[in-house]
């Protein structure tokens, strides 16, 4: 599967975009630059019931624009 074909699944299944996620996280004062991927995927899930590879394909987006570093740096 394509990394846009995840993020085309995930807009299926929730509703929602990259975007629409980040004003969630905002709201819910979680997305910060120390967000650590485990966090996102579990609060994704929780809410969301996708699985890990869509949510991790979330996490690349996040961390593509900036609003998440990886933490191995």
């Amino acid at each position: 599967m394509s990394f846009q074909a995840y993020l085309n699944n995930i807009k299926t299944r929730t509703g929602k975009t990259p975007e629409d996620f980040k004003k969630l996280l905002q709201k819910e004062k979680l997305l910060n630059p120390d967000l650590r991927p485990s966090d996102l995927v579990n609060y994704l899930k929780k809410n969301f019931d996708s699985g890990n590879g869509h949510l991790m394909a979330m996490w690349a987006v996040f961390k593509s624009n900036g609003r998440v570093q990886d933490p191995r740096k």
